[in-house]
């Protein structure tokens, strides 16, 4: 189970206007407001650039903000980073790794380094760790002999040597087989329902829904919009569905009614209602039948993940941060 803070906050991430600028001006995170449930597993998500790792370093105290405040497990940081640091689990931007060392002298190592963990038991919890992300067999192997989707799991198993009330993880299955990406995917399931909050940032939009169940988008360092996964899906209009026989006329009923970006292919007619005042479902099936349109089936999609991204930022989602 995952350890917890006394008072048991309910948000376990919290920024308030939480703003960095470098130097020369770049605004690279512009007064983030974020929230983050106990319980989650909650996706990061954002085109390059869009200042996804920069909010990272700025709650793991890598960096210091230039305005605004951020609280991890209902604690300030920098400030109580000391208390806070030791419940929190990370990976972020790739494992740092003695690449002389084998994999399980390197979790050695970063387990000596814990103040709060104890020497007696570091062997049973390393090997723990090491078998958890795949790597019992290469525990003897140098690091620099590892794979890049094997560093990744060893820092994953380093953010693992102890119970965590918080993980971060920065793009986890990087580097990554489909096996293994399936692997880390069952194991942040498992860790989520031990009652550890993950915080996930990734480019790869099946993994956040399949994963997570809350996410936000970041672009151009702004957020636009956070909440559980569905809901975002869910905000984003859905596409207008028509199949006839009749399609040439279909598109012309249903551009007069105010459907755009309508594309016609074969029998089936696609385009999106207007956000403002959208026509009433009924009234538009019912134009098309007054039309001589032949409807065989009239229906709204939802939308995928992927078209509320789009719909939000304006771009693809090729991206990595």
């Amino acid at each position: 189970m995952g350890t917890s803070t006394t008072s048991e906050p309910e948000t376990v991430i919290a920024t308030r206007d939480l703003t960095k600028r470098f130097r020369g001006g770049q605004l690279a995170v512009d007064r983030l407001d974020l929230t983050v449930p106990r319980g989650s597993v909650f996706g990061f998500l954002g085109p390059n650039g869009s200042g996804k790792t920069t909010t990272i370093r700025m709650l793991m105290g890598l960096i210091e903000p230039t305005s605004g405040s951020t609280a991890l497990l209902g604690r300030p940081m920098p400030v109580e980073a000391g208390r806070v640091l030791p419940e929190v689990g990370a990976l972020i931007e790739g494992p740092a790794l003695y690449g002389f060392l084998s994999g399980r002298a390197n979790l050695a190592r970063i387990d000596a380094a814990d103040p709060t963990s104890e020497p007696r038991t570091r062997r049973a919890r390393v090997d723990t760790a090491l078998k958890r992300v795949g790597l019992a067999a290469a525990a003897t192997k140098k690091a620099r002999a590892y794979s890049l989707g094997m560093k990744q799991r060893l820092g994953l198993a380093a953010a693992l040597l102890k119970p965590r009330s918080l993980l971060v993880l920065d793009e986890p299955t990087n580097g990554l087989d489909p096996q293994g990406m399936r692997e880390i995917r069952a194991l942040i399931r498992e860790l989520a329902a031990d009652g550890t909050t993950i915080f996930l940032s990734s480019h790869l939009l099946d993994e956040i829904e399949q994963v997570c169940t809350h996410a936000a988008v970041m672009s151009q360092g702004r957020l636009l919009t956070q909440g559980p996964v569905a809901d975002l899906a869910a905000g984003a209009r859905g596409r207008l569905v028509v199949t006839t026989p009749d399609p040439g006329e279909a598109a012309r009923v249903l551009e007069v009614h105010g459907v755009h970006g309508i594309t016609v292919s074969g029998p089936r007619v696609t385009g999106h209602p207007p956000a403002v005042d959208p026509p009433d479902l009924a009234d538009l099936n019912a134009a098309l039948v007054r039309s001589g349109v032949r409807v065989r089936s009239f229906a709204i999609e939802g939308t995928s993940l992927e078209e509320a991204f789009v719909a939000l930022t304006g771009e693809g989602f090729h991206v990595s941060d």
